[in-house]
């Protein structure tokens, strides 16, 4: 089975994305499933269930980050997939962490990024981009052709990244998307992230309120300082 991660910030279009590429692969006789992980609100799962009438389940993280959700729940949702005799699973993060980033070695990294959402996102979101396998600039049709330029050229000094610009809405250059699905291999077990994840768990993680660094522990830092350590 394959395995598409597809990550990006809020309302960047990625399910728009993950719809298209959906619609041409199932077209061409795959079979496919389709997991979300979100915070506390998704539909997603039964648009594609409804829609394309594949396999789809949703999860909520709660008070988990999403991207860590995703690394405990991937093991489990892959045995699914394979059960339900899916060729392809998508799976569709939240995309709330910009230091974290889903990806596992084997799958197909997709981080999409909306072109009208400032000319200096792609230095802004860190791992979410540099560990991925390609960028998806959506929403072309709402810039002009100089800012799609500078937005490109932001990404690549970003990241060494192969990019993709769609208007996803209307299916419009979704194919070097769906293509590089049909080269990519199968997932092969051990299941590893792709990148070491940040630095956790901080007192804040596990749920201690107070304001100011002098009444926490571990990695801590002032206004004024680098990140250092403080023991109990």
């Amino acid at each position: 089975m394959k395995v598409i991660m597809c990550a990006g910030p809020p309302t960047s279009g990625k399910t728009t994305v993950l719809k298209q590429s959906a619609r041409k692969l199932i077209s061409k006789g795959c079979k496919l499933a389709y997991l979300k992980i979100d915070v506390q609100f998704a539909d997603e799962d039964e648009i594609f269930r409804e829609e394309f009438g594949i396999p789809a389940r949703k999860l909520y993280s709660g008070d988990l980050c999403p991207d860590h959700c995703s690394v405990l729940v991937l093991g489990d949702a892959i045995r699914w997939a394979g059960q339900e005799k899916a060729d392809v699973l998508f799976v569709e993060t939240a995309g709330l962490c910009l230091r974290c980033a889903p990806y596992i070695n084997g799958s197909l990294g997709i981080v999409v990024l909306e072109a009208t959402s400032g000319m200096n996102l792609p230095r802004k979101i860190g791992a979410m981009l540099s560990l991925a396998d390609v960028a998806v600039v959506t929403k072309i049709d709402l810039v002009s052709q100089a800012e799609k330029e500078v937005f490109r050229a932001n990404i690549t000094d970003a990241a060494d990244i192969a990019v993709v610009e769609t208007d996803a809405l209307h299916g419009i250059n979704i194919e070097p998307v769906v293509g590089r699905i049909e080269k990519m291999a199968e997932i092969q077990e051990p299941l590893m992230l792709r990148g070491s994840p940040p630095v956790a768990t901080c007192t804040i993680c596990v749920g201690k309120k107070d304001i100011g660094w002098e009444k926490h522990f571990g990695i801590v830092r002032t206004l004024e300082s680098d990140l250092f350590y403080r023991g109990q």
